[in-house]
């Protein structure tokens, strides 16, 4: 097995309990921004090595807006991934992306308050760009490796994160509809920056939950509803990431790999010595 971590999932503690999934190790990764969510599962897939990180703590005891965004990616970062994909419960807000179905978005709208956004800071100053925020060319492949399961796949949309832990309003669903949102959920801001950051690939499998409280033939969702459809997609996306390890390209087309070649801005000499120490596994190819 190799040792470098060819793709790391974010996502529901059950996801690494899949068939395939050979040798699997619990691994505690300390960071300078604190512990991530859960232990880190590697293991071996279709001849790959995999990381499995549970985003919401074993047994989902961590709210979105606690979550430990930066240590979850610092901690990817440093077991050597590349590409991340993000396994997220999402609601539609539009009538042909209905619970069940798996969407694959090309945007992200930022609702969120307060949450630790960047790495950087403290005498270095980075102004990454996200206009894209997820990585285009890896979200083909996982679309590719979905759509081969047989579920009902879409393409593009603009994912918009709320704080929560609360569900929205009918007022607040309806605003987002008529900005254009396709889709709503609380964690994929700040991740998706964050990725971009640390230079990773990321991509989001955002599968449909329910119709938030916008549509007026449909109840309005609860967790009964959401845990309902994930527990019935857990095995399409499990299928769906043995597809992706196993058809993953080698080769990369995209930037993200050089995400900050351009972002720094402060002068190298100055940057203070504790905070060029923190962030050294992402900026050392920059700043020797």
């Amino acid at each position: 097995m190799s040792e470098k971590v060819t793709l790391a999932v974010i996502g529901g503690s059950g996801l690494y309990n899949m068939p395939g999934l050979q040798n699997p190790q619990e691994r505690e990764v300390s960071t300078p921004y604190g512990k991530p969510s859960s232990p880190i599962i590697l293991g071996e897939l279709e001849g790959q090595r995999v990381a499995f990180l549970a985003r919401h703590g074993i047994g989902h005891r961590i709210a979105p807006r606690e979550v430990n965004y930066r240590a979850n990616i610092y901690a990817l970062k440093s077991l050597g991934a590349e590409r991340v994909v993000s396994v997220s419960a999402v609601g539609s807000l539009r009538e042909d992306y209905a619970p069940g179905h798996i969407v694959i978005p090309d945007q992200l709208y930022d609702n969120t308050k307060g949450r630790k956004y960047t790495f950087f800071g403290e005498g270095l100053v980075v102004h990454v760009s996200v206009a894209d925020p997820f990585c285009l060319d890896f979200s083909a492949q996982v679309e590719k490796a979905t759509s081969e399961t047989g579920a009902t796949v879409h393409t593009g949309g603009s994912l918009i994160t709320i704080e929560g832990p609360r569900f929205s309003t009918k007022a607040e669903s309806h605003t987002f509809r008529s900005w254009g949102m396709s889709l709503i959920g609380m964690t994929t801001s700040p991740e998706a920056f964050l990725a971009r950051e640390a230079e990773l690939c990321y991509a989001v499998m955002a599968h449909v939950t329910d119709y938030d409280v916008w549509h007026v033939s449909e109840a309005p969702v609860t967790v009964e509803m959401v845990i309902q459809t994930l527990n019935k997609n857990t095995e399409v996306a499990q299928q769906a990431i043995r597809n992706l390890v196993r058809n993953l390209t080698k080769e990369y087309t995209c930037n993200c790999r050089q995400a900050l070649s351009s972002a720094l801005i402060t002068r190298n000499d100055i940057v203070p010595q504790a905070t060029r120490e923190r962030v050294d596994l992402l900026i050392r190819k920059y700043y020797q």
